[in-house]
């Protein structure tokens, strides 16, 4: 099969989250599995020299968006058996950051209109096209207003951010007639126009990001005002649960980290311990544990449930390192407790990817108290570096996370259901009884998070078959 993924962003070329080291991922993974994969996202500014140093230039076209007509370059490059090609307009993506700008509409407006007129200039033409978020949403509809005969596959990483604009927009922004696509119900939502919603009608098949997440869609409480939406779509939505890259995690050969170590092999984990709380300044003590958060700081990833216990949390005796950017109230919040905690609690406000492993590699325990969670990687990521970690029973965390508290045989981490302060500190307690109180069952649960496979095979496989099935294989 021909595969051409759409995706704002790819790791290593460009990643604010997620879906980048997802789309980094899931394409050499599905050509590793013998089919033909390529992957289209924006030439953005922060794409560096080394990776436009490698491209090719492979010609360029003008896309017409209603009134609109803008230059837009294909360059291309080949890496991890995938053919990665790139969008080039100066104007739309040399910016100083990959979203958050006033006209994103616009932007990724065009990017979609792109992808469809480039489809000619391609080495291949694509049998499926799989899009992913609201910013590719466009791409099964500009496909459709020119017949182009092609399966698509739309996935949502997170169904809260939808693509919302103003009913005016689909004429004169995105260039549609407004009959047939907003009168007649296919973006129209809650009076707006809503792209995700356009996209799952549209795509010929529409899946999310794990199984549980998948069922809580249809609640209205999960779905961000799609619920109905999900429902009426059953027949073609299903939830493949994400992996990740279980070459470049690895803590036997990570670059980043001061040691190496294995799940048989441990001793590494413990100089990866002292060498954080030295770089951290946190005091050094070897029988303390290290409790981490990699986050972005927003409600929906459960920080006000810390914001709430956090005098219970120190109190359990752990030390408490957070990275991660978001909400200036919580960005805040983590400040001052630095202040109050010193040598126990630091706070890193922001992101960098060779201290993030470094976290993980580091850390005891790994906190994730979501309230939603699609899927989730940090979970995976932490028990990949012997972090055990400690989550909200929702998404892909209930996927993911087996409870070690009942003893079953096969836990892995700590799970609590509600969402609230008590249950998460209660879950911490336990977490942290058990590292004191019984070293070698915490060792067990530390070796069987680490020896877990999280690889993409299995999730490759789920897509095949959703590929192979839309084109009757």
């Amino acid at each position: 099969m021909d595969i051409l993924y759409v995706t704002s962003e790819a790791a290593p070329f460009c990643k604010t989250g997620g879906l980048a080291d997802v789309l980094g991922s899931l394409p050499p993974a599905v050509a590793a599995g013998g089919d033909r994969a390529a992957v289209i996202l924006p030439l953005y500014g922060q794409v560096s020299d080394a990776w436009r140093e490698k491209m090719r230039w492979h010609g360029y076209t003008y896309v017409d968006l209603a009134w609109r007509h803008e230059y837009c370059g294909l360059f291309s490059l080949e890496h991890r058996g995938v053919v990665w090609y790139f969008l080039d307009n100066e104007r739309y993506f040399r910016r100083g950051a990959l979203y958050g700008q006033m006209d994103d509409g616009e932007r990724f407006a065009f990017f979609s209109k792109a992808v469809v007129s480039v489809l000619p200039m391609l080495e291949w033409r694509p049998e499926v096209i799989h899009c992913n978020d609201w910013q590719t949403a466009l791409v099964p509809i500009y496909l459709k207003t020119v017949a182009e005969n092609v399966s698509t596959v739309f996935t949502i990483h997170n169904i809260e951010y939808q693509g919302k604009y103003g009913a005016d927009t689909v004429e004169d922004l995105f260039g549609l007639n407004r009959g047939d696509w907003y009168e007649s119900g296919v973006l129209q939502m809650d009076g707006c126009v809503n792209l995700m919603k356009g996209a799952m009608v549209t795509a010929d098949a529409v899946t999310t990001v794990s199984p549980t997440y998948a069922a809580q869609l249809r609640e209205s409480a999960y779905a961000a005002g799609l619920d109905s939406v999900v429902r009426s779509i059953q027949w073609k939505f299903s939830g493949v649960l994400n992996g990740i890259d279980m070459v470049s995690y690895d803590p036997e050969c990570d670059p980043d980290l001061p040691a190496r170590y294995t799940a048989a092999e441990s001793e590494g984990k413990t100089l990866c311990k002292a060498a954080l709380q030295q770089e951290l300044g946190l005091a050094q003590e070897e029988g303390t544990p290290v409790l981490s958060m990699v986050t972005r700081l927003v409600g929906h990833k459960g920080v006000d449930l810390v914001c709430q216990a956090l005098d219970g949390i120190m109190a359990t005796g752990c030390q408490l390192v957070v990275l991660g950017s978001g909400d200036g109230g919580y960005e805040n919040f983590f400040r001052h407790a630095q202040n109050r905690y010193p040598g126990r609690l630091c706070a890193w406000i922001g992101y960098n990817e060779g201290l993030s492993r470094r976290i993980y590699a580091g850390s005891d325990l790994f906190l994730m108290p979501s309230k939603s969670e699609p899927c989730g990687l940090s979970q995976m990521i932490a028990m990949r570096y012997g972090a055990v970690p400690i989550v909200r029973q929702t998404g892909g965390l209930n996927d993911t996370v087996r409870s070690c508290q009942v003893g079953q045989p096969d836990g892995n981490g700590y799970v609590f259901a509600a969402y609230d302060a008590g249950a998460m500190l209660d879950t911490i307690g336990q977490a942290v009884g058990l590292y004191h109180g019984d070293a070698e069952g915490f060792r067990m649960v530390r070796r069987r998070g680490m020896e877990g496979d999280f690889s993409w095979d299995r999730s490759a496989g789920a897509y095949r078959n959703i590929y192979g099935k839309l084109l009757g294989r």
